[in-house]
C-alpha cells in the first residue's frame, strides 16, 4: 500500500492579547538549519511593567526584550512614556509592578552595590550630553575610568584618545564643552559612555535639536559602535529617519486610557506595513486631533457668564 500523505502541522492560533501589529517571534525568526548562528543572548528583559507618577499611570503592562548586538529603538510621540521607560531600564525609577532585568540584574529589587556593579557594564548618553562644563573633553571622557578602575594614568590617557578617535574628535582633548558645537557635545557624550567598553548602551534622543546632517552622523556613529563592539544599544527617539537607519527592531509606545502600552514590536519594514491605525497615523505623520476650547469659551468660563 502507498504511504499515507503527511499532514502539515496546524499553526497555533494568534494570541488574542498580543499588541496590534505585533508579529509573532516565530514568524520573524529565520529558519535555523545545522550550523546556523545560535540565537543571541537576551541582555534586557522587561515583563509586565507598569509605571506611575503619583496616581497617574504612565506605562501599562509593557513587555520588551533586547538581545546582545542589536539596536532596539523605543519609538513614540510626545507623552507616550519613552523617557519613563528608559528611566526604569537604568534603575533611576522603580516600577509600580513588573520586572526588569539588565545583564541578569533585577533592577527593580537590586541593592546599591549590585547597581554600582551593573553601571560599570552599561553606558548612558543623555539628551543634553550632560558634560561637566569645568572639565576638558579628555577629562570628561576619562572620568568613568578614574572613578571605577585602578588603571595607570598613561593607560587611561591612551584609552581616552582611542575613544575620541572613534567619535571623530581627535585633537579636541583640551577643549571645554563651551567651545564645542551641539553635535560635538553629543560625540563627547558617546565617547564618555563607551569609555569602559559597556555591554549595553542607552541613548536618550541622541539627535534631538541638531542639524539633520549632524543627526545623520550620529546615526552612523551608533551603527558603527554597534558593529565594532557588538553591544546592545537602546535608543529613545521619535525621528523616523533615524529609526530607518539604525533600528534592528522597534518597540513603539502609544498613550492609551489607563496608561501607554506597546502597540507594535518588529522591524522597520514591518512597522511601515502595519495597518494598526495608531501606528499607521504616526508613520504617516497624520496631525493629532485634540479637542480645543475657543478663546470666547475660555473668557466666558473665567468671568462666569
Amino acid at each position: 500500500m502507498p504511504p499515507e500523505p503527511s499532514v502539515p502541522p496546524v499553526p497555533d492560533a494568534p494570541d488574542p492579547g498580543a499588541a496590534p501589529g505585533a508579529v509573532p517571534a516565530e514568524a520573524r525568526a529565520p529558519e535555523r538549519g545545522p550550523g546556523a548562528e545560535p540565537e543571541r543572548e537576551v541582555v534586557i528583559e522587561v515583563e509586565k511593567l507598569t509605571a506611575t507618577y503619583g496616581e497617574q499611570v504612565i506605562l501599562k503592562d509593557v513587555d520588551m526584550t533586547v538581545r546582545r548586538g542589536e539596536v532596539m529603538v523605543i519609538l513614540g510621540g510626545s507623552g507616550s512614556g519613552k523617557s519613563t521607560l528608559l528611566k526604569h531600564l537604568i534603575g533611576l525609577v522603580k516600577p509600580q509592578q513588573g520586572r526588569i532585568r539588565v545583564l541578569g540584574v533585577d533592577v527593580t529589587s537590586a541593592g546599591e552595590r549590585e547597581m554600582e556593579e551593573l553601571y560599570r557594564k552599561v553606558g548612558i548618553v543623555y539628551q543634553s550630553g550632560a558634560l561637566f562644563g569645568s572639565l576638558t573633553v579628555s577629562e570628561n571622557v576619562a572620568l568613568p575610568l578614574l572613578e571605577h578602575t585602578k588603571l595607570d594614568r598613561k593607560i587611561i590617557d591612551i584609552s581616552v584618545r582611542m575613544k575620541l578617535g572613534l567619535v571623530n574628535l581627535s585633537g579636541f582633548e583640551g577643549r571645554l564643552p563651551s567651545a564645542l558645537s551641539g553635535g560635538q557635545v553629543k560625540r563627547v557624550a558617546f565617547a564618555r559612555a563607551i569609555a569602559m567598553d559597556p555591554q549595553v548602551l542607552f541613548c536618550d534622543e541622541p539627535s534631538a535639536g541638531l542639524d539633520p546632517r549632524i543627526g545623520r552622523g550620529l546615526d552612523d556613529l551608533i551603527r558603527n559602535l554597534n558593529a565594532a563592539f557588538n553591544m546592545a544599544i537602546v535608543v529613545v527617539t521619535h525621528e523616523m529617519e533615524s529609526v530607518r537607519l539604525i533600528a534592528d527592531r522597534i518597540t513603539m509606545l502609544a498613550p492609551m486610557p489607563g496608561g501607554a502600552r506597546v502597540v507594535f514590536q518588529g522591524t522597520y519594514d514591518e512597522l511601515r506595513a502595519c495597518q494598526d491605525p495608531v501606528v499607521r497615523d504616526f508613520v504617516a505623520r497624520e496631525p493629532l486631533t485634540e479637542p480645543r476650547t475657543e478663546a470666547k469659551e475660555i473668557l466666558r468660563q473665567l468671568v462666569g457668564e
